[in-house]
């Protein structure tokens, strides 16, 4: 099929007049794919949707916003996840407002470097856990060393993370990718480009996505809904803190085990 370029205005659309979303479940075998902004080492929320798919398309020519998870973690206390702290990586915008995520520039990336270091450390070194960390941190600084982009660093933090459980997916850029404009329509073409014929879809997306370009594809949305803390205490606070605090909690292979029992599937596969 072949599709205009992605459009570089991704305003959202209206939720009225808009169709309710096909929630039934993917067809057996169907590629599932997850669309996602770089987030710096995501909150266990983004981390689980990311890995239930098969494929990761980095949502990258989007503009930057400062008060999203971008360029920014919020880490929690070994010994009190409600204690918070942001970690940020101060981006400089070239563009001002209208800058794309693929566009932001570090201000200062080895006193990022540093920072990132010193407060990962500080968090989670006395971790029973901390190799496993220490492994999904080691790529992230190293990355500071060929890259300016603040992108680079957030997509190689949450690749690094998914490396941590297992994950073998497919990572795709949106800027590589043909895309129509109108928010549901370019989400249905990035989906159909890398061959999904599921889409995973957050339950803030559900509130306004259009399943009409969903289905003249051929492709299910599937809903992405998390556990109840009932399953783990590690999902009490998915949707706020980073799945750092995870990671250096439960370790490695017991989380891995908590991500495949989690999502619209609810088992292993």
């Amino acid at each position: 099929m072949s599709l205009p370029p992605t459009s570089t205005s991704c305003a959202p659309g209206s939720t009225v007049g808009s169709s309710s979303p096909d929630t039934s479940s993917a067809p057996p075998g169907s590629k599932r794919c997850a669309i996602h902004q770089p987030n710096l080492f995501p909150r266990l929320s983004t981390l689980a949707k990311l890995f239930a798919a098969d494929c990761w398309v980095v949502l990258d020519d989007v503009q930057f916003a400062r008060r999203d998870y971008q360029h920014r973690a919020r880490l929690a206390r070994l010994d009190a996840p409600h204690a918070r702290q942001w970690l940020s990586l101060p981006t400089h915008l070239p563009n001002g407002q209208p800058t794309l995520i693929s566009e932001g520039r570090l201000v200062e990336p080895l006193k990022s470097r540093r920072r990132v270091a010193e407060r990962v450390r500080q968090h989670y070194g006395h971790s029973t856990h901390w190799k496993a960390v220490q492994a999904a941190l080691e790529p992230v600084l190293d990355r500071f060393g060929t890259t300016d982009r603040t992108a680079d660093i957030a997509e190689s933090s949450a690749l690094a993370l998914l490396a941590s459980v297992g994950w073998q997916g497919e990572v795709v850029r949106s800027s590589d990718l043909p895309a129509r404009a109108g928010r549901s329509q370019r989400l249905a073409d990035l989906a159909a480009a890398v061959g999904s014929g599921a889409y995973l879809c957050g339950t803030g997306g559900m509130r306004y996505l259009d399943a009409e370009p969903f289905a003249t594809l051929g492709i299910v949305v599937v809903p992405f809904r998390l556990p109840g803390a009932s399953l783990s205490d590690i999902w009490r606070s998915a949707r706020e803190v980073s799945a750092l605090w995870s990671l250096a909690t439960i370790g490695p292979e017991r989380l891995a085990e908590e991500l495949r029992v989690s999502g619209p599937f609810r088992a292993p596969w």
